[in-house]
This record gives structure tokens, C-alpha cells and sequence, in this order.
């Protein structure tokens, strides 16, 4: 094989490929630092130094103990690890591709062949390296969800005494404290205060929920501006974000590891390569051939069985695939992954900060008569200056972005679940939950029944109109669904923890048939197995810490890379790094070519290994002719393999992706816990 298609090989499977785009997913270098701290990452990265100096040796016209030397000196510290694996199987009385590489590469150094064979060695403790890292990334990001929970809780006493203790050490009974700005420390039932608690980690809204006495709050989310006793109802070890761990956790342990085509096939390959050679060394022998001759042949026939091309024809593709994917912002953690992604039957998304944009924006402003839009908004935003809530936020954007003039309000003041309240040039104005009035206005029942967020503002006490919030549809939405309902056959289906009214607006706009709202992490667990068992291998697009026992649960998880939690992106299995849903069609039709080319390849090295072993089975193969084979068979499928590294490649992905597109189809709800068109009472304004 030609230098320059092995080093680039090399450097493929090294590390996967990341965009420059600033993102949540860390850079190549960040990668390749924490690789190294891993035992397999240190030898595997020795190893591939020491063959990049042999072969640059060897092609530098330097004398042959120098090249030999670096070439053993990679032997010894990239196959130790494969060879103590092999040796354990054969303990075991089964035979491995790992023992198979380990003696293809001594018997391809004992007939001078000692490139071939550190080729090998590198490819193959640099894979088991990356399986490493992706293993230890994984757990790390398990338990660091367990930091999400705080360490101490404020306990109160039946005396009324406050102490702070450890979260683990509360009991069900315990009354707990929780202040403004502080995490729930256990999952509690609200008995007096009221305020907003962000509980986006665990349902995935997008909003702060109010809660009231006899509401539930869970471990680990944000409570607002109020200060709230609750009654722990669980213990540590059974809260909503223990389960999470817990699902994550046992999900990842009982996914079926899925194998490249070589690894499928290893065990009876290597058996029947090694009978073969062993016959070919000892029955000649026994009828008195000579030895010289003899272990030249059974070596030669070593080389050319050898699966090299065939580990070549499956990898080339596939990391091709995964470099041009990483290029075009997803980033692919595995060519296992890359092989699994063409094998998709169905999707299905998460929707707050995946199918949107996952913050608020003003989507209406309906003013009562006597008032206009820009009085109305003006006063609005100058109401909730002061106000931290991303509602409040998302109204002064608003008055800002038309240019209007944002007085600075007087005598503010805020209530947790009902809204805010100041002085705004002379006139007392209110901003919040259509709760604050006993009729509410008819433009704030719509928009509430259609799944927004309605705002009423009052003037001195009358009606003087209302805003209507939404959270923004991604553009690519609706056109990555189409793409995706045409690739696989069947149309994505929504997975949410949002309220029903929001679930099947967003799911009209996108084009989604298939809703289910108002789920909980363990619901949608569920949910995926049942898709599971309907419709086949699913993929789950997400990007909160409640998507991630789904997502490990799933057959394929993708997180998205810029608002994605970190254990979303530790426990996917691809991340779009750019939140570009419409490269996820795109990335599914890469996979599909890149199979397609495995099964060219695979066609290639088979028929070279099957003329090559033939010949040297019933003639005289000529040692030199052999390795050429040999070499000639591992070029050609590398170098079809490195066609997906064009930029021509992805385009004709997306074209794939995008080939007779239908129509977006109608929506309907299944939701659960309540029916469509329900309204969250408790979303908090």
C-alpha cells in the first residue's frame, strides 16, 4: 500500500473528525488529549508513531535495521494488548481475529514483510483504543449526572429549627427549605410558598413551571425567585434523576453490541485460516517435503488469507463517511455507528431544542380597544425589565427588536406563578397569567388551547390586551421530516414531555402524525421500546439529560451539539454539531452509500483472496506475485473507500436525501396524562 494512503488511513482512525464550528462537542485536540490518558489510547498513539517513523524511514532510503527496528518496536507496543486478548480466547478454546492479526503479522515479518504486518497491528489497537475511550466517556458522564442533585438540603425541624444536612441522608417525612436560586435536593411535595421552578432537565419544557402547595418538585431542578417547604416523598436513590442514571446505565449495558461485518464472521474465518495453514505446514512435511519450502508456502498463504483487505473494503468507507460528516457538522463517534445509521426504519424527535429553538418569542400581540400594539408591548416590556424569567426576556427582545423605547419601571414587584407588577410612566402595570384575571380574555384561552403561552397585560387594573409566546420552529424542521419519511419509509414520530396543545401545534407545522406528550424520561423509554417492537431499528434525535435514557435505549441516539446536555452528548451515538436538523437525512443517505460501497469492496477482496488462496492451494504461487495480490487487492479497496472523502460525496447525499419528497401530512395527538388541546395550567408566566 502507498504511504500516503496508509498515513491517511492512520490518521482516520486516530480520531474521529470534528467542525471548527463553535459548539457544545469539544475539538479534535480536546479528544485526542483524553484519549491519552487511557492505557489502550498511550499504546495504540506509541504504536502509530512508531509506524509513521518506520514507513517514513523506509521511504527516506534508510538502512533496513533502522526501519526494522521502529516496525518491531510498533509490533511489540500496539499488538501486546490483541495478543494477551487472542491468547485468553484460546484458553477459552475459541479463536479471534485478534490472535488471527497477531500471527498474520509475525508470519508476514518472518518473510520480510514487516509493513504489512505493523499496518495491521495499528488498525487494530487503535480501534480497540477508540472502543476504550467511548466505553470510559460514557460511564464518566453517568455518574457526573449525579452532580446535578446538590450536595446539602436545608432540613426543617418539627421545632422549626433549620439544619443543613446531606441529600443522601433525607428521609421520606423530612420538610425541606428551598430558596431562591437553589436545586431541589430531593423529590418533594410543595406544602407551603409558592414559585417557578425550572424543571427542564427532567420534562424537557422550555419554560419555568409554577408550583403551588400540592404540587410535586423533583431533585436537581432550579427553583425561581420564591422560597418553598416541601416534603420529601422519595429517598435519594429512588428520584426521577436517580432513575435516569439507573436507565442510562441499564440501557447501555444491555444494548446488543453490534459488530462490523469482520468481527461477524471472525471466529469461523480464523479458525479455517489457521487449519489451513497449519495443513499446509505439517501434511507436506509428513511426506517429506522440504521445510524451507514449506513454511514459505504456508506463510505466503498466511499473507494472501489474510483479512487485511477485508478489514480495509468495511473501514475505508466508513471513516471516509464519518470524516465528510464531521466536515459538514455531525459529528459520527464510531464507524459502527456509521454502519448502523443505513439501517435506520424510523426517527423520532424530542421536541424543545431539537424540532425548536428551545426559548420564547413573541409570536402575537393582541391589544384591547383603546390600546395599541406598540403602547401595549412598550408598557409590557418595561414591566418585566427587571424580571429574570425567560418570558420576560423574550417580551423586551421583542419591544426592542420594533424599536421601541423602554421606560425603567418603578416599585417592581414579582409573584412566582402569576407575573409581575410595577409603576410605568404614572400607570400601575400587570404582566402575567391569564390566572390574574377571573374572565380571561378569548385571545388568551386560543392561545393557550393551541399550546402557547399567553400573557395578559393590565393598566391600572382593566384589560389592555395580550401577547402570545411560542417557541421557534427550526427552519430545517419541516424539510428534514420530509426527507426523513422518504429515506426510511415512515413518517417521524414526536416524543415530548410538553403539554399536548404545544406537541400537536409543533407537530402540524413539521409535519408529524404521531404525537405523544407529556412524557416523563421513563415514558419515553417506553415509548421507544414499543416503536421498537413496531416498526423496527429507531433512531432518537435529542438534547436534554431526560432524552438520554431514551436516546441510550434507542438503537442509534443523536444529540444536538450546541444546546445539547452533556450526557445527551456523551450517551449519543452521533451529535449535529451545528443543530442542522437537515443534515440528518443527509448523513442517513451517506451511511447507505457507504454500505454500498463495503459491499463492493467486500466483493473485491473476496474474489483476490479466493484467486490468490486457489493458486497457491492447487499451484505454485510465487512469493513476490503473492504479496503484490495481496497489496493490489488492499489499494484498490482503499482507495474506493477514500471516494467518500470528496465534497462531491455529501452533496449527493442530500440530494438522496431530498429525492421525491411528499408533502408534510396532517397531526394528531396521543398524549399522555391529558387529551389534545388541553392546556398546562402550570406553565408559569
Amino acid at each position: 500500500m502507498t504511504t500516503h494512503v496508509v498515513l491517511q488511513l492512520v490518521t482516520m482512525t486516530s480520531a474521529p473528525p470534528v467542525s471548527a464550528t463553535p459548539g457544545r462537542v469539544p475539538p479534535p485536540a480536546g479528544l485526542a488529549h483524553r484519549l491519552w490518558r487511557l492505557p489502550e489510547g498511550r499504546w495504540a498513539s506509541l504504536a502509530t508513531v512508531l509506524f509513521a517513523g518506520g514507513a517514513a524511514a523506509q521511504l527516506l532510503g534508510a538502512p533496513a535495521p533502522v526501519w526494522w527496528a521502529l516496525y518491531l518496536s510498533c509490533y511489540v507496543t500496539g499488538g501486546w494488548e490483541p495478543a494477551l486478548s487472542g491468547m485468553r480466547a484460546l484458553r477459552e478454546r475459541t479463536l479471534d481475529v485478534d490472535l488471527l492479526m497477531i500471527v498474520a503479522a509475525i508470519g508476514a515479518a518472518a518473510i520480510g514483510q514487516v509493513f504489512d504486518g505493523a499496518l495491521l497491528i495499528v488498525i487494530f489497537a487503535t480501534s480497540g483504543a477508540l472502543e476504550a475511550f467511548a466505553t470510559a466517556r460514557t460511564a464518566d458522564s453517568v455518574r457526573a449526572l449525579l452532580d446535578v442533585t446538590p450536595q446539602q438540603a436545608t432540613r426543617v425541624g418539627t421545632d422549626g429549627i433549620e439544619d443543613r444536612i446531606a441529600t443522601t441522608d433525607l428521609q421520606r417525612g423530612d420538610l425541606i427549605r428551598i430558596r431562591p436560586g437553589e436545586r431541589v435536593g430531593a423529590d418533594a411535595i410543595v406544602v407551603d410558598g409558592t414559585s417557578e421552578v425550572d424543571q427542564a432537565s427532567i420534562t424537557g419544557e422550555p419554560l419555568p413551571v409554577a408550583k403551588l402547595a400540592g404540587d410535586e418538585v423533583f431533585a436537581g431542578t432550579l427553583n425561581g425567585t420564591g422560597t418553598l417547604l416541601a416534603r420529601v416523598h422519595r429517598e435519594a436513590g429512588e428520584s426521577v434523576i436517580a432513575r435516569i442514571v439507573t436507565m442510562v446505565e441499564q440501557a447501555s449495558a444491555t444494548k446488543a453490541r453490534t459488530q462490523l461485518f469482520i468481527e461477524k464472521i471472525e471466529q469461523r474465518y480464523s479458525i479455517g485460516v489457521v487449519v489451513a495453514t497449519l495443513a499446509l505446514f505439517t501434511i507436506p512435511l509428513v511426506f517429506g517435503a522440504d521445510l524451507e519450502s514449506t513454511l514459505l508456502r504456508a506463510m505466503t498463504f498466511m499473507i494472501v488469507a489474510s483479512p487485511c483487505a477485508v478489514v480495509l473494503a468495511t473501514m475505508p468507507p466508513l471513516l471516509s463517511a464519518i470524516a465528510l460528516a464531521g466536515r459538514h457538522g455531525v459529528l459520527v463517534k464510531s464507524a459502527v455507528v456509521m454502519e448502523r445509521l443505513a439501517d435506520v426504519d424510523v426517527v423520532a424527535f424530542d421536541k424543545t431544542g431539537t424540532l425548536t429553538d428551545g426559548t420564547p418569542r413573541v409570536a402575537a400581540v393582541h391589544p384591547a380597544p383603546g390600546h395599541t400594539v406598540e403602547e401595549l408591548l412598550r408598557l409590557a416590556a418595561a414591566t418585566e425589565r427587571r424580571s429574570e424569567h425567560p418570558v420576560a426576556a423574550a417580551v423586551v427582545a421583542e419591544a426592542r427588536a420594533r424599536g421601541l423605547d423602554v421606560p425603567e419601571p418603578t416599585e417592581f414587584t414579582s409573584t412566582p406563578g402569576r407575573g409581575v407588577r410595577a409603576l410605568v410612566d404614572g400607570r400601575t402595570v400587570a404582566v402575567g397569567s391569564p390566572a390574574l384575571m377571573d374572565s380571561p380574555p378569548a385571545a388568551a384561552t386560543e392561545a393557550e388551547a393551541a399550546g402557547h403561552t399567553a400573557l395578559v397585560v393590565l393598566v391600572d387594573d382593566e384589560p389592555a390586551g395580550v401577547l402570545v409566546l411560542t417557541d421557534r420552529i427550526r427552519s430545517a424542521t419541516a424539510g428534514a421530516v420530509t426527507a426523513l419519511r422518504q429515506l426510511t419509509g415512515t413518517t417521524p414520530v414526536l416524543l415530548t414531555g410538553d403539554n399536548a396543545g404545544a406537541a400537536g401545534h409543533l407537530a402540524a407545522q413539521a409535519g408529524i402524525s404521531e404525537v405523544h406528550a407529556g412524557l416523563l424520561p421513563e415514558d419515553k423509554v417506553e415509548r421507544v421500546r414499543a416503536l421498537q417492537s413496531r416498526a423496527g431499528r429507531v433512531l432518537l434525535a435529542g438534547d436534554g439529560v431526560n432524552d438520554a435514557p431514551a436516546m441510550a435505549t434507542a438503537d442509534l441516539g443523536v444529540a444536538m451539539g450546541r444546546r445539547g446536555s452533556d450526557l445527551a452528548l456523551e450517551t449519543a451515538d452521533a451529535v449535529l454539531v451545528r443543530d442542522d436538523l437537515a443534515a440528518l437525512p443527509a448523513v442517513i443517505a451517506l451511511a447507505r452509500r457507504a454500505r454500498r460501497l463495503v459491499q463492493v469492496n467486500l466483493i473485491i477482496a473476496g474474489t483476490f483472496i479466493t484467486v490468490l488462496v486457489c493458486w497457491d492451494l492447487f499451484g505454485h504461487l510465487p512469493l513476490p506475485l503473492g504479496v503484490a495480490g495481496h497489496e493490489g487487492s488492499t489499494v484498490i479497496v482503499g482507495l474506493n473507500g477514500l471516494r467518500l472523502l470528496t465534497s462531491g460525496a455529501w452533496r449527493r447525499a442530500q440530494a438522496e436525501a431530498a429525492r421525491d419528497g411528499g408533502a408534510a401530512g396532517p397531526a394528531h395527538s396521543e398524549a399522555t396524562g391529558q387529551p389534545q388541546g388541553e392546556v398546562d395550567r402550570a406553565r408559569s408566566v
